[in-house]
């Protein structure tokens, strides 16, 4: 199977190049990504444990789902794609922000990531793919934060970044 690509960018999200996943993230090269949160009428979040054979951040909490968006793809569809693959549903999302942030991790590499952060509504027990996922859970965007300063340790890096951004985003403090 060939790597995926991921899309290059500068600062103002202008695609500049296309260069393999793992190099990428060896290099810690810009490139576009997004992070998918989905909500209940409760506004608990949907969180995702990453499955353990993953490359970097096994069975760690992280959002809903997230990725990188191929050449061509905007960033809802790429979400609505990863939720489908990794979570078995799709529903309908929106872009909230993009912002740019630095995430080394333990295994040397590092996410150097332009973020479209986007939301979505959904009420069911997603199907998990377990090739993606290990498990999931309904939590309150209180008790996450709490349990990120008690327990950093099982949130994976990119989250503990992005979700103060999206909380704030949702009180209205962007």
């Amino acid at each position: 199977m060939q790597e995926e690509l991921v899309v290059l960018v500068d600062e103002q999200d202008n695609e500049v190049g296309l260069m393999p996943k793992m190099e990428a993230h060896e290099k810690a090269v810009l490139h576009r990504a997004f992070s998918v949160f989905v909500l209940n009428e409760k506004k608990e979040l949907m969180l995702q444990q990453r499955a353990g054979s993953k490359y970097h951040s096994p069975l760690l909490w992280t959002n809903t789902c997230c990725s990188h968006q191929r050449q061509g793809e905007d960033s809802i569809a790429a979400g609505k794609r990863r939720l489908q693959e990794e979570m078995g549903f799709v529903t309908d999302i929106e872009e909230l922000f993009t912002f740019i942030y630095k995430a080394p991790f333990d295994n040397g590499l590092t996410e150097h990531e332009l973020d479209h952060v986007l939301l979505g509504h959904f009420e069911y027990a997603p199907v998990i793919n377990p090739e993606e996922v290990e498990s999931w859970k309904w939590m309150s965007l209180d008790a996450i934060q709490a349990d990120i300063k008690e327990n950093p340790e099982t949130y994976t890096a990119w989250f503990k970044i992005v979700f103060n951004r999206f909380k704030d985003h949702l009180d209205g403090n962007p």
